[in-house]
C-alpha cells in the first residue's frame, strides 16, 4: 500500500495503519509544523516529507499508485469552541486542498480510499463537506477506546465501518501513579529536549521490576513515591489556578464545568492544554494532566512525542487523532 497523508501532524494515521496490520510500502506525508515532523521521524523514519499541501502540484509522486489518502484539515473554523469562521477561515478552506488532491488521485486510481476527519459544526457547512466527498459522515466519539470524551466526524469511502465496541476505559486507568499509591505501569524514559530524566516504575508489591543488563546505556534508574511524587508536582495547579478554579460561573465554582473526575471520562484533549486552565485538570488530584496521559487519552504509546518540549507535545496531541480510533477504521481496508 501506498498511502498519502495531507495535514499528517504526528502521523496517528501511520500508527493505525501499523495496529491494524496493513502492510504499508510508502508513507508520503504532507505537514509544514517542525515539532509534529520530528516527532513523526522519531518514530517512523522513513516517512517521506513532501511539505506544504497547497504546493501539492510540485510534488513529484506516484499519484497514480496512491492507495490511500487520508487527513484532518485545520477545524479552527468549524470548532464551536472556536470563532466558527468556518469557510472563511483561510485554515479551514485547505478541506478544498483535500477535496482537489484526492479529485487527482482518483482520476489516477479510481478504486483509491479516503479518510477525511474533522470536528463537529454547524449541519450546512458539514453538508457542504458531504456533498464534495459524496459520502455522509460517521460520528464517533473515541471514548469507546479510550477515557477521553471526543465527538469526532469521519469522512471515508472505506466500506463497513461501524462504531467501536466500548471498552469501558475512564480516567482512573490512565493515569500516572499519583503521591499517595504505587499503582498503576512504568513511566517510562521521559526524552525531552532538555535530556532523559531517571525512569519512573513503581510497582504493587515495592519490588524493582527485572534488572536489564540495558541499563547500563539507557541511564535508567528505579525510584521510590517521594520520586514519583516530584515529578508530578511539575504539573500541579498554582495557587492561582485554584484560586481561579473557585470562581463562580452560573453559581457554582469552576470545579463544576472544568475538571474530570477519576470515575469519569476526560475532557477532549485540545491544542492549549499546556495552559493547564481551565482544562485538563483532575479535580481529586489537583494538577493538570501530564503528557504522557495526554498521550494515553489519544491512544499513542507511552512516550511518543518525547521528543519535544512538553508544551509542544500538548500541542502536537491535541492536534492529532485518537489512533485506536483511526485503526478501528483502517481495520476495514
Amino acid at each position: 500500500m501506498k498511502v498519502l497523508s495531507l495535514f499528517d501532524g504526528i502521523s496517528a494515521g501511520q500508527l493505525a495503519l501499523k495496529r491494524a496490520n496493513k502492510d504499508v510500502t510508502h508513507y508520503y506525508a504532507s505537514e509544514i509544523d517542525k515539532y509534529a515532523i520530528q516527532v513523526t521521524q522519531h518514530n517512523f523514519p522513513s516517512t517521506i516529507q513532501l511539505g506544504d499541501v497547497t504546493k501539492w502540484r510540485e510534488w513529484d509522486i506516484p499519484w497514480g499508485e496512491i492507495d490511500l489518502v487520508m487527513g484532518g484539515s485545520p477545524c479552527q473554523g468549524f470548532s464551536f469552541a472556536g470563532r466558527q469562521l468556518n469557510f472563511d477561515d483561510p485554515r479551514s478552506a485547505l478541506f478544498f486542498v483535500f477535496v482537489d488532491i484526492c479529485q487527482h488521485v482518483a482520476d489516477h486510481n479510481p478504486k483509491m480510499r479516503f479518510l477525511l476527519e474533522n470536528v463537529r459544526m454547524k449541519k450546512e457547512h458539514q453538508d457542504v463537506i458531504s456533498d464534495q466527498m459524496g459520502v455522509e459522515p460517521i460520528v464517533i466519539n473515541s471514548n469507546l477506546v479510550s477515557a477521553q470524551n471526543r465527538h469526532r466526524l469521519y469522512w471515508t469511502n472505506i466500506p463497513n465501518v461501524d462504531q467501536p465496541t466500548d471498552r469501558g476505559i475512564m480516567l482512573k486507568d490512565i493515569i500516572h501513579e499519583n503521591t499517595n499509591t504505587t499503582t498503576g505501569a512504568a513511566i517510562r524514559n521521559q526524552q525531552t529536549s532538555r535530556g532523559i530524566e531517571e525512569q519512573l516504575n513503581i510497582r504493587k508489591d515495592g519490588k524493582s521490576n527485572c534488572v536489564l543488563g540495558s541499563y547500563a546505556h539507557k541511564l535508567n534508574g528505579y525510584v521510590n513515591v517521594d520520586e514519583l511524587s516530584k515529578y508530578l508536582s511539575k504539573f500541579e495547579l498554582t495557587e492561582a489556578g485554584k484560586a481561579y478554579m473557585s470562581r463562580l460561573r452560573n453559581g457554582k465554582p469552576r470545579w463544576e464545568y472544568h475538571t474530570n473526575p477519576l470515575d469519569s471520562k476526560s475532557a477532549c484533549v485540545t491544542a492549549n492544554f499546556y495552559v493547564g486552565i481551565p482544562m485538563g485538570v483532575i479535580k481529586e488530584l489537583m494538577r493538570r494532566l501530564t503528557p504522557i496521559e495526554c498521550e494515553r487519552l489519544q491512544t499513542f504509546p507511552d512516550d511518543y512525542t518525547s521528543v519535544i518540549s512538553n508544551t509542544q507535545r500538548y500541542k502536537a496531541l491535541g492536534n492529532s487523532w485518537t489512533v485506536e480510533v483511526i485503526k478501528h477504521i483502517f481495520e476495514n481496508l
